[in-house]
């Protein structure tokens, strides 16, 4: 069960962010659901791959090469999702920090409403 409101959750941010930012589109509540899980599964399978290729070049910038990493995953799931669309990778280093963000704010809550 928490799976799936974390799930939903990371969803409503997706479609947040979509309407704020004008370079990122998603048409749709259903692909924002599609979206929240490829990101999902993109985070847990290809980013630690993509973390350990690139240990050197994150050693030497300090950690900030991540940010890179974080614009590549939201570009794959660009690529393999037909209604959602991200136009360069600073928009999508933008959503990236920005979903993380929101992402934060709302599994905050998530847990104040478990301690009640």
């Amino acid at each position: 069960m928490k799976l799936i409101l974390r799930i939903l959750l990371s969803a409503l941010a997706v479609v947040i962010l979509s309407k704020v930012l004008p370079h990122v589109f998603v048409d749709s509540y259903t692909t924002a659901i599609i979206v929240a899980v490829v990101i999902s599964l993109l985070n847990f399978i290809v980013k630690p791959i993509l973390v350990l290729l690139t240990l050197p070049v994150t050693i030497l910038t300090l950690g900030l090469f991540l940010l890179v990493i974080n614009a590549v995953i939201i570009l794959l799931a660009d690529n393999l999702i037909d209604g959602f669309t991200v136009d360069g990778i600073l928009w999508a280093i933008l959503f990236s920090l920005l979903l993380s963000f929101l992402q934060s704010i709302l599994f905050s809550l998530l847990k104040e409403d478990e301690k009640s």
